[in-house]
């Protein structure tokens, strides 16, 4: 297991180093992109003894998808939206839960699942479609810690009793300073810059461009955004779903003011951070 989450960490660092993504740039990129999703789940699998080849096959079909996407379509807000709507499906879903089956209970180890996703199709929209203006990376330069911080404090004083408003929050014993730490930069280089990416350096951004209104694509996307939290714990949570997306929206201005999504991804992380420090 160790083995194959370093592997896949390898994997996982290489779209945020735009010289290294660009060496891999060529009609040999979607082959490795798929071998970078297999390898992991190899290594885990056999590793575990929960090796299967319908698992297997699995991955491979959305690895093979997702890599050869625009190999194979042409870029168009067609395109484009059709592989959102895939990724988004896969996540929603849970696709990867029957592939990375558990050596033991409660071990969450489709997160190698996750992780594949998001460099494949992180690699397939910088490499291939050449998407442009999102500033994705793993470090914040100052100005986007300045912008981040910035915003999670305009979201506190709104954000906050609106949640406790709706109850979707409740106030719980604060959590030790290592795990508040430990949090923060989990969510910053996964979470955040996943969703960040998807949701303000894709999604917003071409909004914005369709509609000829950058209002309009931050609204709509803060919009998606909450809806896509509706499944959280438990189905339909609309009083997450509403905090969600208001809090979306301070990222979306976050990303509006730097043009990058790092800073919209220092917002998310200390919203975050703050909501599993503070509160249950």
């Amino acid at each position: 297991m160790l083995a194959a989450f370093l592997i896949e960490y390898s994997f996982y660092l290489v779209p945020g180093f735009e010289p290294l993504r660009e060496r891999l740039a060529g009609p040999r990129l979607p082959w490795l992109l798929t071998a970078s999703a297999l390898v992991p789940y190899l290594l885990y699998s056999l590793g575990t003894g929960q090796f299967s080849w319908l698992s297997l096959a699995r991955l491979a079909a959305l690895a093979l998808a997702v890599s050869f996407w625009y190999v194979v379509l042409p870029a168009s807000p067609v395109t484009d939206v059709g592989l959102v709507c895939l990724l988004a499906a896969v996540l929603l879903h849970k696709y990867f839960d029957p592939i990375y089956a558990p050596p033991v209970p409660r071990l969450d180890v489709d997160i190698l699942g996750h992780l594949a996703l998001i460099h494949v199709s992180a690699m397939a929209l910088l490499v291939e479609r050449r998407v442009s203006g999102t500033g994705f990376g793993f470090l914040p330069r100052r100005t986007d810690w300045a912008i981040g911080i910035r915003y999670f404090l305009y979201f506190l004083p709104v954000g906050i009793p609106l949640a406790l408003a709706l109850k979707a929050f409740q106030l719980a014993p604060i959590a030790p300073a290592w795990k508040i730490a430990g949090t923060f930069f989990g969510i910053l280089w996964v979470v955040a810059l996943s969703e960040e990416f998807f949701f303000r350096g894709l999604l917003q951004q071409w909004l914005e461009r369709w509609t000829g209104s950058a209002a309009a694509g931050l609204v709509v996307t803060s919009l998606l955004f909450g809806l896509v939290h509706l499944g959280f714990r438990t189905f339909p949570n609309w009083r997450f779903a509403v905090v969600a997306a208001v809090a979306g929206w301070f990222y979306g201005r976050a990303f509006q003011q730097a043009r990058s999504i790092r800073a919209s991804m220092v917002t998310h992380a200390l919203m975050v951070t703050t909501w599993r420090a503070l509160f249950a």
